[in-house]
């Protein structure tokens, strides 16, 4: 028993959280694509696509709820890694859906998902490789 202390606060459950970010997700998305879904493969595309959603999601609450606890520049950037990779599900999601067509970056000739995939990347490796003094 801890005297002299605050009680520690227990958050919600992972699961908990998880089911309700699901729910978020599907229900946010799922009047916007199923309208589009007309071929069997399309459906399970749209359904992986769905679920990744979900899983960024879901990550990215916790880790933002793990920053807004813990602080740090490492957890920061694993936050926003999971935030481009949320942000780029969309694009796909709504690419596999119809709703919307790559958007090629002028100069660059690359899709705008990718250029946030490889923000990603190097959120999650600034994360992983900050020394922390």
């Amino acid at each position: 028993m801890q005297t002299g202390s605050q009680p520690i606060q227990e958050g919600a459950s992972k699961p908990l959280v998880f089911g309700l970010t699901t729910a978020i997700v599907v229900g946010i998305i799922a009047p916007l694509v199923l309208p589009h879904v007309l071929h069997p493969s399309i459906f399970f595309h749209i359904i992986l696509h769905i679920a990744s959603l979900t899983i960024a999601t879901f990550l990215s609450v916790v880790s933002v709820t793990a920053y807004m606890r813990a602080g740090g520049t490492r957890t920061l950037y694993m936050t926003l890694g999971f935030i481009a990779l949320g942000v780029a599900e969309v694009f796909y999601l709504f690419q596999a859906a119809g709703l919307l067509f790559f958007l090629n970056l002028p100069y660059l000739d690359a899709e705008f998902p990718h250029v946030i995939l490889l923000g990603m990347l190097s959120l999650f490796g600034l994360g992983v490789l900050k020394v922390n003094k």
